[in-house]
Order: structure tokens, then sequence, then C-alpha cells
């Protein structure tokens, strides 16, 4: 079964189009609704996940727990669950959104932009992520500075990828970064959020 999105104004509001989620992405993708999700664990520490090489939209690229779109006609947190599930094999509670009026337009990556109006949530993992390969190739818990430090010293170079990936033997002299745009723009959002500190305390 194909996954639909729905567009929205600048203010999140439905415009009444909706399309094919694949198809929806390219050079020029409109404004749809997204939402972003944090999970952390009970330790206090985040949920990374890596992107499988296979996805059509930043293959291979390190990013937050998971990401994605409701469908028309659906709740947002409704939607995170679904993916939790579908992506990770995995459920979560106290979904809550820290960042309900979040905007972003990611450069190009190997021609396809990314333009979403996408709240931004956080969650509490109620079991480890048994990934689905065909969107995730990997994980790791991260402490929360951790996470943030490795961020803060990722490349910015995302001309890199706009068209294409480099070839094996340019990606020493080149360094491409490793983590998405969007996390990078949402974690100077995070950092200082008082629910993300009351998480990444929590023992």
């Amino acid at each position: 079964m194909k996954e639909h999105i729905y567009y929205v104004d600048g203010l999140g509001r439905p415009t009444g189009e909706i399309d094919e989620k694949l198809n929806a992405h390219h050079a020029n993708t409109k404004l749809h609704a997204a939402f972003s999700c944090y999970v952390f664990n009970t330790d206090g520490k985040i949920l990374v996940t890596q992107r499988a090489h296979t996805k059509k939209v930043w293959p291979g690229v390190w990013t937050n727990s998971c990401c994605g779109h409701p469908m028309p006609g659906e709740e947002r947190e409704d939607a995170i669950l679904r993916r939790l599930s579908y992506e990770l094999g995995m459920t979560a509670r106290d979904i809550t959104c820290v960042l309900p009026h979040y905007v972003y337009k990611a450069p190009a990556y190997i021609g396809i932009v990314e333009h979403e109006f996408c709240p931004v949530y956080v969650a509490v993992a109620m079991s480890e992520p048994h990934p689905n390969p065909n969107e995730v190739n990997d994980f790791r818990w991260l402490e929360w500075r951790e996470f943030i430090d490795i961020l803060h010293t990722d490349s910015d170079n995302y001309s890199v990828f706009a068209q294409q990936v480099p070839r094996d033997d340019e990606l020493g002299l080149l360094h491409p970064p490793k983590w998405s745009w969007w996390c990078k723009d949402q974690i100077t959002l995070l950092d200082t959020h008082p629910i993300i500190r009351k998480l990444t305390t929590a023992r």
C-alpha cells in the first residue's frame, strides 16, 4: 500500500492537496506536513538512527530517532507510533510536542529537497529497537551532550551531495556530512529546552 502525504500552507493548514509520498519528494518539493521525534530511554540517552542506504530521501545519513509524515486525517502522535513500529519495531510513551511550529527547507541531497512543516516531538521508549532494514541501517543510544558534540563537529558542506554520492576515492578529500541537515538545525532549538533537560537528567 502506497503512503500519502498532504500539503500545507505556511501556518501548517492543509491545502486540500495530497500526493503519493515518493512522488512528492523531488528538486522542487512543496511544503507538506511532517513530524520529527526524539526518543529517550529511562537512562536519559537519545536514540539516533542511520537511514537505510536504499531510501530515496537522504539515504545513509545519521539522524534523530524517527521522522515521517502524517497521512491525511491522521494525528501526528498516531503517525509517530505507526512509524516507530514500522521503522524500529518499538513503541513509546509520553509523546510530547516541544517545537510546534518548526518549518525547514533543507539543501538538495542527491537531487531532492526536503520542505516540511515539521513539529518536533520527544518520547520515552517502552522497548528496545528492532530495526526494519528497509528503513534503518543502524542505531545507537547516546548521551545528550555526546550527541550535541558530534553534531557540532560534523561537516556542513551539504553541497557535496547536491546531485550524487561522491565516489569512494573522493570521500577522504571532501569530508561530507554524516548527519541530516534538519537534525543539526533542530538541536540548536532543542539543546536548552526544559523538557529535554528533564529527560536527559532522568535516572
